[in-house]
């Protein structure tokens, strides 16, 4: 049994080695096509790493053409040179630029899941949305960025939709399309960085209270807002730099 002490690694450098490994039981053998991948709770138990690391390291193997996911059943084996579906690699949120394409990407999609999700959530979302912000403000409160968790909260608006295609365009994008987990610090935020993430989670809230009460419209246009002031940010940096 191969194990990954979490110490003190990032979850996405957590994640790749995940990849890695079980790419590499993919590639010997070990795993082959048609095989039901263990469940998210024993791969957990195996590698000794977050639910949030093992869903990163299962949609990059997605990413990657290696296995696939049916909904309610598990997630399955391709097997090598099977066709990859759609991702954005690490290399391609490395500028600003980049960066804001992504937040193009992102403006499109989740405006329209934002609104779907105040029309279909269920209470076990907004349960599920509402364990995501508190665990965001946890992290503000300790002094910490909360990347994992504004990313759980992103997620978990997709799955409100109760369209699979929203959720597993999201999980295989991953964490990395929150800005700051690619160009900023995020173990130890600055003073003005906690004030922002303080305006970030304060946005986070509309798009909640709008997905609770049922308002589509709302939803809508505090997603949108949201994004577009991290465009708008990233924007100002890049104008700063050039």
């Amino acid at each position: 049994m191969i194990s990954i002490p979490l110490g003190r690694r990032r979850p996405r450098t957590l994640a790749l080695e995940l990849v890695e490994s079980l790419g590499g039981r993919i590639r010997d053998g070990r795993l082959q096509a048609g095989d039901r991948l263990p469940t998210e709770s024993a791969i957990m138990a195996e590698f000794m790493v977050s639910r949030t690391v093992v869903r990163e390291a299962l949609s990059k193997l997605q990413a990657a053409g290696l296995v696939e996911t049916r909904h309610g059943i598990g997630t399955f084996v391709l097997g090598i040179g099977s066709a990859p579906g759609f991702t954005i690699s690490p290399e391609q949120f490395g500028t600003l630029r980049d960066v804001i394409a992504v937040l193009e990407l992102r403006i499109g999609v989740e405006t329209e899941a934002a609104a779907l999700a105040a029309q279909r959530r269920t209470e076990g979302n907004l349960q599920a949305l509402r364990r995501a912000l508190d665990a965001v403000a946890a992290s503000l409160e300790a002094g910490r960025d909360a990347v994992d968790a504004d990313f759980q909260f992103h997620l978990e608006v997709a799955r409100s939709t109760q369209n699979p295609h929203f959720e597993d365009l999201m999980s295989t994008l991953g964490s990395m399309i929150i800005p700051r987990s690619r160009l900023e610090s995020a173990s130890s935020p600055s003073a003005e960085g906690q004030q922002y993430l303080r305006r970030v989670n304060a946005e986070h809230e509309s798009i909640f209270d709008a997905i609770a009460s049922q308002d589509p419209d709302a939803a809508r246009a505090a997603m949108r807002t949201h994004l577009a002031n991290s465009r708008e940010r990233r924007r100002r940096a890049q104008t700063e730099v050039n």
